[in-house]
């Protein structure tokens, strides 16, 4: 069964974690597929209460007074924001456009690439919107240290060590034990 494909998503490594769990395929990608949700959900709390910040900062009176590495600051924390924003509700469309097509296999391996970018474009906007309040309001050099620092423990936190653990094999489950094959009897 190694190397079976559902489309162009390779199975294998589902196949053999819904062994291990005692689990059919399907109802491992259904589980799959409501963490992914779960996951989403935060994800998407966190990007929508930042996008309205900042979209309604340009229209304070004080945005005016902004130069423009601000702005840039500004321009860059939106976009990425935004484009979070996008990359984190696009598993719905995907969901909407393959369901009951017995595609969930790929949905789920598609939203789990999604998931990850948009997290990567909310460090992005995150960092951003850090470094652009604490710049405003204590310097220039409070806010790339501020900024900084956001960045490094969003990097090191949601992505460096879950790598790390993944890649060491810390908190490993250990492989089931083979049940002995019965004789007749």
């Amino acid at each position: 069964m190694g190397g079976r494909r559902a489309g162009r998503f390779d199975v294998a490594a589902a196949v053999v974690s819904a062994r291990a769990r005692g689990e059919t395929l399907d109802q491992l990608l259904d589980r799959n597929l409501a963490e992914l949700l779960q996951e989403l959900r935060v994800a998407i709390t966190g990007v929508q209460i930042l996008f309205a910040f900042l979209l309604g900062l340009a229209f304070t009176a004080r945005f005016e007074t902004l130069g423009g590495f601000d702005r840039t600051v500004y321009t860059v924390a939106l976009l990425s924001t935004a484009l979070a924003t996008v990359v984190l509700i696009a598993p719905v469309s995907f969901h909407r456009l393959v369901f009951r097509r017995r595609q969930k296999a790929a949905l789920v391996a598609v939203a789990d690439r999604l998931l990850l970018v948009g997290l990567g474009l909310l460090v992005l906007a995150i960092t951003s919107a850090a470094l652009l309040i604490l710049d405003v309001v204590l310097g220039r050099t409070a806010g790339l240290l501020g900024g900084g620092v956001v960045a490094a423990t969003a990097l090191l936190t949601w992505y460096v060590l879950p790598l790390w653990a993944r890649r060491s094999g810390v908190g490993l489950a250990p492989d089931p034990p083979e049940e002995p094959h019965r004789r007749g009897g």
